[in-house]
């Protein structure tokens, strides 16, 4: 236990432009929207001594093979056009 110290979750979107010492990126087949090569190449960078992938093959070669990005429906846009009003 000596060894075990406490961590947090972090969102691959929200560890862009930082470095952590051990990375785990969890790839399921349930959240096959999610699996986008971007998405694995960015979670992959953000690790600087230690990288784990968990999950299934066939959800790793799913988001390799998968190029597109999504677009993104956040309605930011229109909260921002709301409160210029």
């Amino acid at each position: 236990m000596d060894e075990v110290s406490l961590a947090y979750a972090v969102t691959i979107h929200k560890a862009q432009g930082s470095e952590f010492p051990a990375v785990v990126i969890p790839v399921a087949m349930q959240h096959y929207m999610l699996l986008q090569r971007n998405l694995i190449y960015t979670g992959i960078t953000r690790a600087k001594r230690l990288l784990v992938v968990v999950g299934q093959k066939k959800a790793m070669g799913l988001a390799v093979r998968n190029e597109q990005s999504r677009k993104r429906y956040s309605g930011l846009l229109s909260s921002l056009k709301e409160t210029n009003r």
